[in-house]
């Protein structure tokens, strides 16, 4: 476990983001910021998570202070087409037949401001860390029973991994699990590192 030399923000409201870092052992306080979560139409798929994670983190660079602020961000990939949150749950639902069957890639950005030893403005450091998730065939009413029982509206691609649709519709992924979840707990530990006692 982690003992960090600065106070720690998850700057996310996500509760499977809270639930990890809470799980791998970090003390933390969580604030958040209005972000537009934008990017240029033509930006490649693969850079989009951490470019997004760069934009939430640009929101504390005048007052970071002497804290270290974790911005993450998770992009669903089919084709090279990004898969954002839904709007509703027809949205969803084709989503999910377009998952369904498929191989798809989970991208989680990453961005973390730390203090800096030689100037007032904070370090940014950033990554993306990768997952390749395969779904088995789902039927429309596993695919209805998942959108009425989970209301997946603020997950991208429709779908948390762990969740009914995870459960019984990944056959097999490459990569972090955590990744597909939000966020990549392995990484964001080695990250974490140089600031510690």
């Amino acid at each position: 476990m982690l003992t960090l030399r600065f106070p720690l923000v998850l700057a996310s409201g996500s509760p499977r983001r809270k639930q990890l870092m809470s799980d791998a052992g970090f003390q933390f306080t969580i604030e958040t910021r209005p972000t537009e979560e934008t990017f240029p139409e033509t930006m490649p798929a693969d850079e989009v998570a951490e470019y997004l994670a760069r934009q939430k983190a640009d929101q504390f660079m005048a007052d970071a202070g002497n804290r270290i602020i974790l911005c993450a961000d998770t992009v669903v990939i089919l084709d090279n087409q990004i898969l954002n949150k839904p709007q509703d749950e027809e949205h969803a639902r084709q989503m999910l037949r377009a998952l369904s069957g498929q191989t798809h890639r989970v991208r989680t950005g990453v961005a973390i401001l730390a203090p800096s030893n030689d100037t007032t403005e904070p370090n940014i450091h950033s990554f993306t860390d990768e997952t390749t998730v395969r779904f088995v065939s789902l039927s429309d009413e596993e695919i209805s029973y998942y959108i009425r029982v989970c209301a997946p509206f603020d997950k991208a691609g429709s779908y948390g991994a762990q969740d009914f649709i995870g459960l019984v519709g990944i056959e097999r992924l490459e990569g972090s699990f955590y990744t597909v979840m939000g966020l990549p707990t392995h990484r964001v530990y080695q990250a974490l590192k140089p600031y510690s006692h």
